[in-house]
Order: C-alpha cells, then structure tokens, then sequence
C-alpha cells in the first residue's frame, strides 16, 4: 500500500475571502510541505485504471507520493529511484510516468522554459504561477478567476470544459 500526500488546499473548498487567493508552495525551494493529506492508493486503484501492479509503478507512485519537491520531472523520479538502490531504467520511468497520465493518476506540465514535470492528480483544479527567476511554482486557487473564466466563455458561446492557467511572474523589488 502506498500513501499519496495531497495538499489539504485542493481537498478544501475554495477559499472564499476578500483576497480569494489561496496560495500554496508546491516545489523544493518551499521549506514547509507539512500541510499535507495522505490518502492511500492500494494496488486495486491501479487495476481499476487498467494498470497491472509491477515493481517499477510502485516505486514510481511511492517516489510521487512521498517527494518533497511536488512538480518532478523524469530524471527527478530517476534519480530519487537510484539513491534509494532500486535498478529502474529511465526509459522504464518516462513510460511509467506516461501511463499514469494517460490513467489519470499523474499531470503532466510543461512550464516555458523548462522539462515536462508530473504531479500527482489530486481531483482538485488549481493553477500555477512560475519565478522567472528562481523556476519556483506555486499553486494558488482564486474562485473570482475561475468564474471570469466560465462568463468569458459563455459570452462567447462556449461551456467552459477545462483550461490551464500559468502565470509567469518575478519577486517585486522593494
């Protein structure tokens, strides 16, 4: 059994304040990740996505799950997985990472300027802001965007079905 740690922001509803921003530090330049939920993901849960249960997944989901750094590329994974001792190829951890995206257990990013990076999918939307300068990502919520979102698609004509949004910003100078 392994445990998936999900950020308690995107199991809660919205934040609903003034600010409507609830920010949440999501990579390894963020000293404080112990707002975290575990929820566990048995071997069924891959079986249910049409996965088999094989070591490299395993792994692979235990490496995701339990990570510091929450947004990790390939190589991440690849080198987590030789530190600990496991003999997993990174060809084995792209094609492993690439089926649980296409299950859904997985999102994968791809952040102007930088790899593709995976997170773990925790069933709750959020969006990303990116230091231009540092490469942090941080995940926020914000329920005034998300509702001018749904108003400028209807005004077009359109249901809104999904959408990614990154913001691409710098420290401000003091």
């Amino acid at each position: 059994m392994t445990r998936i740690r999900i950020p308690r922001q995107l199991l809660e509803a919205v934040d609903n304040t003034d600010a409507g921003i609830n920010p949440t530090p999501t990579n390894d330049k963020v000293e404080n990740m112990s707002e975290r939920v575990e929820r566990t993901v048995e071997s069924q849960d891959l079986r249910k996505v049409g996965l088999k249960v094989t070591h490299p997944r395993m792994r692979i989901l235990d490496i995701l799950s339990n990570a510091q750094k929450k947004h990790m590329t390939a190589e991440d994974c690849y080198r987590e997985l030789l530190e600990q001792g496991d003999d997993i190829g990174l060809a084995t951890v792209y094609r492993v990472l690439n089926q649980f995206e296409a299950a859904g257990i997985v999102v994968r990013h791809h952040f102007e300027g930088g790899q593709s990076v995976y997170e773990l999918d925790a069933d709750g939307h959020h969006d990303h802001m990116v230091c231009v300068d540092s490469g942090k990502v941080i995940e926020f919520q914000n329920v005034e965007i998300e509702r001018l979102q749904r108003e400028i698609a209807d005004r077009a004509g359109y249901d809104l079905v999904d959408h990614n949004l990154v913001l691409y910003v710098r420290p401000k100078k003091a």
